[in-house]
């Protein structure tokens, strides 16, 4: 059941504001934290987030649900911050990825049973750039449909499943290499 507090807090109900605290909170900052992967960082990106969120209630139409609507302004919180860090993302030619098959990708995202093969899957996720670690995750992880990622990331469907499509098989790539160099 989607939580429709934005009548609530225009009224001016702060008990609301803080059941929204409550219910989001955890998830902004896991979204946070995984994008910028600093604790502190996250930490003060998510108050940032609920600031934001509490200062543009109005902006909030009900056109999309709720929590997309506040993973928007965290996604966008995050990407923008990243992007003030100017860290070096890790390219891969697109040799290295086009000749991938489906198959093979699906085998080696579903072999993640094993915590060696979770800790090889959480260095490739490392290696992507904020934004493809966020699609990523919002997929994987949040259970997020191909219409909530369009709607939280402002890219367009057909956008959010090509870009799934090539990170999938970017992680493929950084999965084997991290693999071969670990056990060298």
């Amino acid at each position: 059941m989607e939580f429709h507090a934005d009548t609530y807090l225009l009224k001016g109900d702060t008990a609301t504001y803080v059941c929204i605290l409550d219910k989001y909170s955890r998830r902004v900052y896991s979204l946070v934290f995984k994008i910028v992967r600093n604790k502190e960082d996250a930490e003060e990106l998510a108050q940032d987030v609920f600031l934001k969120a509490f200062k543009h209630l109005d902006r909030f139409k009900g056109e999309s649900s709720f929590s997309t609507w506040i993973y928007r302004i965290a996604y966008n919180t995050a990407i923008s911050y990243t992007r003030k860090k100017k860290h070096e993302w890790l390219a891969i030619e697109e040799s290295a990825i086009v000749n991938v098959s489906e198959e093979a990708v699906a085998d080696a995202l579903g072999e993640t049973d094993s915590s060696g093969q979770m800790e090889i899957l959480d260095k490739a996720l490392a290696r992507l750039s904020p934004d493809e670690r966020a699609i990523i995750l919002f997929f994987y992880m949040e259970g997020k449909s191909i219409d909530e990622i369009a709607s939280i990331t402002a890219f367009s469907v057909s956008n959010v499943k090509t870009k799934l499509h090539r990170i999938r098989k970017k992680l493929f790539v950084l999965m084997k290499e991290i693999a071969r160099i670990d056990y060298e």
